[in-house]
Order: C-alpha cells, then structure tokens, then sequence
C-alpha cells in the first residue's frame, strides 16, 4: 500500500504544572507564645486603623494559681516573624458561669457581658453569729469548730467573705466581711478569738446587728452576693420575745439561716432543751432539715463541719438536701458565639446540669429557652446525660429568607445531635430539623460550619464535624458530615474525609470558611486534622462550585512542611482578612504555642503562540552552517501573554504580549520544558509567584512543514507508477495486475525467489511515500537492495 503525507516536525512546549494550588506553603510567617497558656487555641484575623494583626487567645494564660487566660495581638509586619505582645486584658473567665467580654478596636476592655448568673455559688457573704456566752465550754472546742468550717470555705474578693460577731449580753464584730481575703489569714484569727463571756444570752439582739451591720456595704457586703448566717448557741435567748423582730429584718434582706443548738449545758444540768430547739429551729431558715442541726456538746460541733459545709454549698440551684439541680449555675456562657445581624447567639454549655442551652442577646433583650423547650428533641427523663447542648452555635438562611439557628449537643446519647430551630420573640423554641450522629463517642455536632457556597445570601451547605469518629484501625481519624439545602431543611450529601492513610487525625476539629481563595466566585472551605502526623497537624482546603464542596481536596499542607516543631497544627482557623498588603485572602491557623499566616498566591491564564521564520524547512537550501557543515535552521519566537483572575496589582507586564526568541534546538531537544519563571513577565520568584489557574492547558503544540516545492498553489500533484515482476517466467504483467485468479505455485526444489520493483512519479514531488509488499507465511524475508539512487525516480 502507497500513501503519500505532508512531512512536518512537531514542536511542544511545556508549562511547568503545581502539585498543589494556591496556598504558599514555602514562606510561612509564623508567630510563636507561651506553650502552657494554650497559646493557639483559638485565632482572629484582626485589622484596625490600618494595622493588620493576628489575635491570638490563650485560655491558660497567667501565673500557676490563677490562669485566667489573655489574648495576644501578633502584628504582621515586614518581618519574616514577629513576637507578638500580650493584651493584659484582666478579664478571665474566672466564674464557672462563663463571661464575655466586649473591647475596644484597641483591645481596651469595655463591656462584660454576662447575660445568665454572673457569679459562682460560692459567690457569698457568710457571718457567722456565735454565742460567747459564760455557759458555752470549753471554748477551745468552738475554736477547733470555728478554724475547720472556716478552712472548708473559699475565701477570695470574687467567692466567699466571712466575718465573725460574738455576743452574750453585749455583741461584738470580731472581724467584718472585708478584713480578710484568704481562707488561711481567716483560720488564723479563728485561733486566736477569745470569748466575750457574759451572764445572759441576746440572741435577737445579736441577730438584728448582724443583719443590720454586719451584712452593710460599709462592711464590706457585696452586691449579688448571696446572704448566709450562721448563728451558734447554746442556751435560750434572755430577749426571745424580740426574736421576730429581728428575724423578720434577716427575711427583708434575703439573709439565709442556718442554726446551731449546743445542747451541751442543758445535758450537764439534765434539763429538757425542747423550749430552747424550738427556739432554734424558729430562727433557722425553713425547712428544719435542711437549716437546722443540734449537738449533743461542744465537742461535736466538729461532727456536723462537713454536713454543714455541703448544705451550703448546694444554696444554689436545689430540688432537695444534696440534691443537684444547676440551672444557670455554671452555664459556661461564651463557650461557643455566633455574631447575628440583631445580636449575639450564646452556647452555654454547662446550663441545666449541663444538658445545654443557648441564649440570643440583643437590643431587644435577652431570650434564654427553658430546659422544656428543647424537649422534643432533649427528653427530660435524659436530663442527666450531659449532652452539652451550645457546644457549638451557629444559623443558616433557607430558601424563604428565613433565619434558622444551629446549636449542636455532642455528647447526646454518646452518638450526638445537631438541632436547627426558630426563636420566637417570647422565647419559645420551634424545632424544625434534628440531625443525629452514628458513632458512640465521634463527638459528632461538636463543629459546626455554615456554607454560603455562591455567596448569594442563601445558605447553600450545613458541614457537621465528629472529629473523634473511629475509622481504620480503631483510629480517631474523624469525619465531616455534608448537608446541602433541601428547601426548609438539609439533606444528607456525603462526607469529607482526610487521607486515607490509618492514623489519628480528628479531621474536623476546626473549620472556617474562605471567602473566595481561588478567584472563581464561590466560597471555600478549610478543615483542619490537628492530630494528623504524630501530632503535627494538617490544614485540608476544599474549593466550591455553584451549589456544592468538591469532596476531593484541592491542597493538603501537613505541618511538618511548615516548621519541623509544629504540634496540633489545624486546631483553629481564620480566613477573613488579606493581612499582607496584596489585596489576596490570608489563612491564619493556631498550632500548640504557634499561629501560622499562610499567603495566598495570585492565579493566572497564559495564552501561547507560537512562530518560525522561514515557515518551513527547506532541506536542499541551506541557510546556516552548524557543526563543520551546511545546515538547514530557522528561528522560533515563542510569545505568552498572561491574564490575571485573581485581585491586585502586578505591574504594566500584565494583560501585555512577552516574547522569547529560540535558536531551532537539536532534534534530542525539540521537546522543551519551558519553566515559568524564565518568563520575564513574572518578576517575583518561582516559589512565590502566581501559579497556572486550575485545568487550564499546560501544553502547546505546533507543527513546522518541510519546504515541498509544489509550485504556487503549495499542493502536490503526483503520478506514482510502480512495475514490478519476479523471477519466473510471466509475472510481470500479473503483479500489475490484481485480476489474476490462479495463484502460483513454486515447486519445493526452488530454494530463492527474487522480486523487482520499480517506482516512478511523473509529476510534482511526492513526500513521505512508502511500499508495502505482502507475502506467504511460507516465505522468508531475506534482504533487499536498492540498484537505482530513489531520487532519480521520484
């Protein structure tokens, strides 16, 4: 068979392709703080009056006896690494029910917000009203007493003050409320009081000073704080009949009482002391079994201090004696915030004996839902189970522009539970959707993460993380459980997962959204692994795409390519700000005692064309002498031109053809790797300069023809004649000829058979002519020879 085809020479040129998109992971700016404050915990992109700063927080910041914790403002300057400085802001979260705190643009403390209880239950003024009276000994036993019940109470300006009046006839303050601050300066001068003494007992007397005096401001009873007296005696008081006088003054300042009869003088005199516990009884705050004791002497006061302690202790928040019920108690406000167009929306955590709840403070005031109201979905008989409802807080819009509220419960029935419901200007909770986790113990609902995907105000994606989800080998690799918009509610789409390999990673644990990191008009998501890498941590990126998240990661930046001593890298995120100057997104990602500032890169088009002069080969004119001898050579000019999608300025080099000019390469060449950076278009390096938009072509081909010399019309017209016959007698004509229909038959002593062909064009140049000969499988090729130069013929 014949064919005849243009000759050409095929030359390639190559863009260099990233194994990884647009996050610069060679020039991290890292910040680094004190490893035992927690310095990482949590980050914030933060800019104000043009300085741009990482904020910082550290939950354990402080000396070892009070870690109230601080922020740490880290300026991104010029410098590869800056130190960054502490706020010294003093605003801990020092009480069990959880403080927010409001600042300044200058990180100048300037609202507390603490919307449910704003103290401890230990937040208390307790003065302790004891008989000194003549009757009452040894009075060493009432010391002892005194030092132990004082040692079990925490004595600080912020929990519990204590102060002391003794009476007989006359009463005395020993010490007030504000004298002293520390438990053990307290039971010091417990041991050194000495007794009054005195014939006659005034016990209402005693009480009225005490409410009056004893719990004023002036001595140092605080506002808020709760009231508690202790009143110790051991005989009937000599003005009884002006006891409800000065009790009914304790009810109008909500003064708590607790009352202790020493029946020890009327057990030495064997009289019945039933007048005198009547008389006690009615002084101690009702019900008698929770307010009242009695002791058979001084001695065993001692035997009622735990008694005692515990039933003050549980003041707050009680169904019955040593019966817990914490409503507000120890809420942990703030555990989780989520800013609102209107206010704030709180988890809290520990509300409810840490069953959880949320609370949304506004203008309009606060709405803080009753444990009721999340019955549907948080049964009471489950109550005790601490689901941890408000772990994380977050709302979405659906469809009709209606704002739904998110709050998740991780711990519900160990599985987990993710609720989005509506709030009602009274407070009442509508639940519209509840989504459960499917593995004890994931932690599923413990991060939640609202994707506005096409960022047309519409909430496209609900992300649910259960970051301690158990996969290959019983490994807490975690999971990322996605959720797209179905009407009024989600619907279940997949999940993310981190790479394959069977290791610890609690992929989840954090995640942020990114505005827009690669330029094409919808958000994208971070996700970070902090236990990935022994511990070092991995941030995972996700692009999205009109409604979705491409479940298939775009970069993967484990830590340990960022610094070797990252730990826990991933375990915050924030992606809020371009804080480098470059008008391009910046990542901001906490590690163990490390915030981490990755840039982004730009991301640019480039158009190739390419060019040759002459426009072809002319084999038999040659133009150049290469290597000792005439050469046949052309020049190629190569010319790109760059289009930026992403934001910011690059210099007049953008939008403009650049040229390059090659000398024609050695054959071994003609497939060139042309890298990026030899473009003088790019004038930042390599490493961190623009990369290639995603899928765009890497490659360019063009073709360069061989000169064919086929007159004006460049077409070649050719007239193949080909003759051919073999050495037996009367084969010519027949091998020119295919209608021959008996084949021949070569007789076995006949060892050789020769065949020969003759191949003629008479008109213009044919190129790339071939000749195929066909033959029996019981014929051999031997060899072939050429008796005529081809060029004479063709």
């Amino acid at each position: 068979l014949l064919s005849s085809l243009p000759f050409s020479l095929l030359q390639t040129l190559f863009l260099w392709p990233f194994p990884c998109f647009n996050i610069d992971v060679k020039r991290p700016r890292i910040f680094s703080g004190p490893e035992d404050a927690l310095f990482g915990f949590s980050v914030l992109q933060h800019e104000n009056n043009g300085e741009k700063s990482i904020l910082v927080g550290a939950p354990w910041d402080g000396p070892q006896n009070n870690r109230k914790g601080d922020i740490y403002k880290c300026i991104v300057g010029d410098e590869t690494n800056s130190n960054c400085s502490k706020m010294n802001l003093g605003i801990g979260s020092t009480l069990c029910t959880g403080i927010c705190a409001s600042v300044t643009n200058d990180m100048e403390p300037k609202d507390i917000i603490a919307p449910t209880a704003q103290r401890c239950t230990t937040y208390m003024d307790i003065v302790i009203v004891l008989d000194g009276s003549n009757s009452i000994y040894p009075w060493y036993e009432v010391q002892n007493f005194l030092s132990n019940i004082l040692s079990k109470f925490h004595i600080s300006p912020e929990q519990m003050q204590v102060g002391v009046l003794q009476y007989g006839e006359i009463s005395v303050h020993e010490w007030s409320l504000r004298d002293y601050q520390t438990t053990q300066d307290v039971v010091e001068a417990a041991k050194n009081i000495s007794r009054q003494e005195g014939r006659e007992t005034r016990t209402a007397y005693a009480i009225q000073m005490a409410c009056t005096e004893a719990f004023s401001p002036d001595r140092g009873a605080r506002e808020g704080a709760t009231k508690v007296m202790i009143v110790v005696t051991d005989g009937e008081s000599h003005d009884g009949e002006d006891l409800p006088d000065s009790l009914a003054e304790c009810e109008k300042r909500n003064i708590t009482r607790y009352a202790i009869a020493v029946l020890g003088h009327y057990i030495r005199r064997q009289q019945d002391p039933e007048t005198f516990i009547n008389e006690i009884k009615y002084i101690a705050s009702d019900p008698d079994e929770k307010y009242f004791f009695n002791v058979t002497d001084e001695a065993a006061l001692n035997d009622i201090v735990d008694a005692l302690g515990d039933r003050i202790f549980s003041l707050e928040g009680t169904l019955g004696y040593n019966e817990s019920a914490f409503l507000m108690e120890m809420s942990q406000i703030g555990f989780s915030t989520h800013i609102l167009d209107d206010g704030i929306l709180f988890g809290m955590v520990g509300a409810y004996d840490w069953e959880g709840g949320v609370l949304k403070e506004s203008k309009a005031g606060q709405l803080k839902p009753s444990r009721e109201a999340f019955e549907k979905e948080f049964p009471l008989e489950l109550k005790n189970h601490a689901a941890y409802l408000g772990y994380t807080v977050s709302s979405v819009i659906v469809g009709d522009w209606r704002r739904l509220y998110v709050a998740g419960a991780p711990r519900f029935k160990h599985k987990g539970k993710v609720i989005l419901f509506d709030l009602t200007p009274e407070g009442d909770v509508i639940i519209t959707q509840a989504l459960n986790g499917e593995q004890i113990g994931s932690y599923f609902g413990s991060e939640v993460c609202v994707v506005d995907v096409d960022q047309d105000g519409i909430t496209d994606i609900l992300l649910i993380a259960a970051p301690m989800f158990l996969g290959a080998g019983n490994k807490e690799t975690g999971k990322v459980y996605v959720y797209c918009l179905d009407g009024d509610g989600f619907a279940p789409n997949g999940t993310l997962h981190s790479q394959k390999k069977a290791q610890d990673a609690r992929f989840g644990y954090a995640m942020a959204v990114a505005p827009d990191l690669n330029h094409d008009g919808y958000a994208d998501l971070l996700v970070g692994a902090p236990l990935e890498d022994d511990h070092q941590g991995a941030l995972y990126i996700y692009h999205g795409d009109e409604y979705y998240i491409i479940p298939q990661y775009k970069q993967r930046i484990p830590g340990s390519s960022l610094s070797s001593g990252l730990q826990y890298f991933g375990r915050s995120l924030s992606a809020l700000l371009d804080l480098d100057g470059d008008e391009l997104l910046d990542l901001a990602v906490g590690a163990q005692g490390t915030a981490v500032l990755l840039k982004s890169r730009s991301i640019v088009q480039i158009n190739v064309s390419l060019s040759f002069q002459p426009h072809s080969i002319n084999v038999i004119q040659k133009n150049c002498h290469r290597a000792g001898r005439d050469s046949a050579c052309l020049n190629a000019t190569v010319c790109f031109l760059a289009l930026s999608r992403s934001p910011g300025s690059y210099g007049t080099s953008f939008g403009k053809v650049s040229c390059n000019q090659k000398a024609f390469l050695p054959l071994l060449c003609y497939i060139h790797f042309l890298n990026y950076h030899h473009i003088c278009l790019f004038q930042k390096c390599f490493e961190s300069g623009p990369v290639l938009d995603e899928g765009w072509p890497t490659t360019f081909k063009k073709s360069i023809p061989f000169f064919k010399d086929c007159g004006e019309d460049d077409v070649c017209v050719t007239d193949l004649v080909l003759q051919a016959h073999m050495d037996i007698s009367g084969t010519s004509v027949a091998l020119m000829c295919s209608c021959r229909q008996q084949p021949y038959v070569i007789r076995s002593p006949r060892r050789r058979l020769a065949v020969e062909v003759q191949l003629q064009n008479r008109l213009e140049n044919a190129y790339n002519t071939s000749l195929t000969l066909h033959y029996s499988k019981n014929l051999h090729f031997s060899s072939l020879s050429i008796r005529v130069p081809a060029q004479s013929l063709l």
